[in-house]
């Protein structure tokens, strides 16, 4: 059987979070913050952004390896954290979590028309998420309360490794029946769901001013000057490059354009691996 590569896209994987709701990703952040607060351990939230885009299991354990924030628990705990303080830990953030959800589910400006413009062109849309199944399934909810449904919904907790790998993504892919990783397109926010794109042979956008990584609100991100916006882009793109991106815009907004220009390369017969 001879090999066609796909000469147009046929789904676009989001992730959720600083992506198509919670401008700023404040949702998870706010309540690592919290949690190890609870536990008498302080941490910033520029600490805890971090290692955003894992799965918050992981994600905590990556915290408590950094050695300023080790020495912090080991104070409280009397020791280095163990795996079984990370639970501790992770126990105490899910129901906080799953309280705040709907504090930052509002959709990020431009989402909805963005989606309808892929689905207009015959593209799926799937997405995945560093939250677990519980925490997705009502950041599921408030999005359809508020006019969102994607096609399909990958948990951090329903694949056996958690971003970077490329699970989640290939998860979608699976149950949406797409005939080949190079006519999908992964957008997200974090260096990890940007590898996880990359490492599942897909294109991938990394998008520089809703998310985790330049983590401000809307409002925030509005009244940024010319000069402070090119500043904050040009310090995002410089954390993305280990991830390598195809494309950098900022916001999910900015989208459409560069769908038609995937679509252009990949008439040319252009593959997402080879870039």
């Amino acid at each position: 059987m001879n090999y066609n590569a796909p000469d147009r896209l046929q789904a676009a994987i989001h992730d959720w979070a600083g992506t198509v709701v919670d401008f700023g990703s404040f949702a998870p952040t706010q309540i690592f913050v919290d949690a190890f607060a609870e536990f008498g351990v302080a941490l910033s939230l520029e600490e805890a952004r971090g290692p955003m885009g894992m799965g918050k299991w992981d994600h905590i354990r990556a915290l408590c390896d950094v050695p300023e924030i080790a020495a912090r628990c080991a104070e409280v705990f009397g020791h280095a954290p163990t795996d079984a303080d990370v639970t501790a830990l992770y126990e105490r953030f899910m129901p906080l979590q799953v309280e705040k959800i709907p504090e930052h589910s509002a959709l990020i400006p431009g989402a909805i028309e963005a989606i309808a413009a892929m689905r207009e062109q015959g593209m799926k849309i799937g997405s995945c998420s560093g939250y677990p199944a519980v925490v997705m399934e009502r950041v599921v909810e408030m999005a359809a309360q508020r006019g969102y449904k994607a096609d399909h919904v990958v948990a951090s907790d329903e694949v056996p490794n958690g971003r970077p790998h490329p699970a989640q993504a290939l998860a979608s892919v699976i149950a949406l029946g797409i005939e080949d990783v190079a006519a999908c397109v992964k957008i997200d926010d974090t260096t990890p769901g940007i590898l996880e794109g990359r490492r599942a042979g897909m294109w991938t956008v990394g998008l520089t001013c809703s998310g985790n990584a330049l983590g401000l609100t809307l409002e925030e991100f509005q009244a940024l000057s010319p000069a402070a916006l090119a500043e904050g882009r040009a310090r995002v793109a410089r954390e993305f490059e280990p991830s390598r991106p195809h494309y950098l815009i900022d916001t999910i907004a900015d989208l459409p354009g560069v769908i038609d220009d995937i679509n252009a390369r990949l008439a040319r017969g252009e593959m997402p691996q080879a870039c």
